[in-house]
């Protein structure tokens, strides 16, 4: 998986894909650490008063969580010119995005790059693979997903981000599996708190955003539009009834994993690895996060938590279910709930076994293609042995 493209990579350089809530703490935490940073978004009017000032600034009012003033590299709305060079490329769009980004990226990745969804929610990291070889890139480029993202934060200006809470703990895995440790070793030059995870199927299945926000949603509605989220989100938003619904979907997630093979954590033991908080049950674990405290509901019902997760959570999941014969009917019941309440056509256009090129295989073949990044069944037209050994000669 080599390709003739012999533009230089340099360490330590990163790429921030995405100016919305999550990617500017992030690019505004690396460039406060000492990172040289390139922020890119599809539209330049979101950045462009980021263009003229280049700087973020991190506030939050706990103890320990991220402050201080980064200042970027540069911010752009062009590809190349974010992407070329850098060597971790850090992509934090909305999942329904990710197919978009990789498009746009396709052309411009080289040898030696990695490319690292923040987060990949469920099948991002698959998708993303086999969105960029369908576009032609034949660049050795690792891909790789964060089981969730890193920093629970609101943006209140382009260059203002509110920080309520920092995950201790946040898997990540590579295709091919194998190259984990190596995205873990360029990310640990900024961050201790991305560890390995197995593989990219069990941090998509350990996506526990499926869990907590759209049925969260569904349930709140009435709530939101009448108070427009004027009401805390998971604390005033999930009663014990509402918790106990939120148990069942995560009861049909874990039993999806089981199928595939995969001992997947159930949401309780997840707020205890990432947050240290914890409780005999689900609503007691919640209560039990100070992370949570202070963090409104969206003040409209098509805000992410559907729009996203929905299409890009527990679509994919009830997707897999059906694929591994393991029925989803509780999460098939909140994305049909979400699609009468928003409008969304989510099982059209949600992310599916074929959008990740899963449909038709085997076990063995999807674990062929988690582990290997090899899709059993599909050329991408990559160059054979001989070819890359030719062109690692040249270059």
């Amino acid at each position: 998986m080599l390709s003739n493209q012999g533009a230089r990579v340099e360490n330590n350089v990163f790429a921030v894909l995405g100016a919305g809530n999550g990617g500017l703490a992030m690019a505004g935490h690396l460039a406060a650490k000492g990172f040289p940073v390139r922020l890119w978004n599809r539209t330049a009017a979101r950045v462009a008063p980021l263009k003229r000032s280049k700087t973020i600034q991190l506030v939050s009012e706990r103890e320990g969580l991220p402050n201080g003033r980064g200042k970027l590299d540069s911010v752009t709305a062009n590809a190349r010119e974010a992407i070329e060079g850098a060597k971790v490329v850090m992509v934090v769009v909305p999942a329904t995005g990710h197919a978009d980004v990789a498009r746009a990226a396709a052309e411009h990745l080289v040898d030696g790059q990695i490319v690292v969804l923040h987060p990949g929610r469920t099948g991002g990291a698959l998708e993303f693979l086999h969105t960029i070889r369908r576009m032609g890139c034949k660049a050795d480029v690792t891909v790789a997903e964060a089981q969730t993202l890193l920093y629970a934060c609101r943006a209140e200006n382009p260059g203002l981000v509110r920080v309520f809470g920092y995950k201790n703990s946040v898997p990540v895995a590579a295709i091919p599996a194998h190259r984990t440790p190596e995205v873990i070793k360029a990310l640990s030059v900024a961050y201790d708190e991305f560890v390995p995870g197995d593989n990219v199927m069990k941090t998509s299945l350990d996506n526990i955003g499926a869990i907590f926000h759209p049925a969260v949603m569904v349930f709140n509605s009435a709530r939101i539009e009448s108070t427009r989220g004027e009401f805390e989100f998971y604390i005033d938003g999930i009663s014990r009834s509402v918790a106990a619904v939120l148990e069942k979907i995560d009861a049909e997630r874990v039993k999806v994993g089981a199928s595939l093979g995969f001992n997947c954590m159930t949401a309780r033991e997840w707020l205890y690895i990432a947050y240290g908080a914890a409780g005999p049950t689900l609503f007691d674990a919640i209560r039990a996060n100070e992370g949570y405290y202070g963090i409104k509901a969206p003040h409209r019902l098509d805000s992410r938590y559907i729009t996203e997760d929905v299409p890009s959570s527990l679509v994919p999941i009830a997707s897999l279910g059906d694929e591994m014969g393991s029925p989803c009917p509780t999460i098939k019941a909140i994305v049909q709930l979400a699609k009468v309440l928003t409008g969304g056509r989510y099982w059209e256009h949600g992310r599916t076994v074929e959008s990740m090129g899963l449909k038709g295989l085997s076990l063995k073949q999807m674990r062929q293609m988690v582990l290997d990044g090899i899709h059993p069944t599909i050329s991408y037209d990559l160059p054979t042995l001989s070819e890359a050994s030719n062109l690692t000669q040249e270059d």
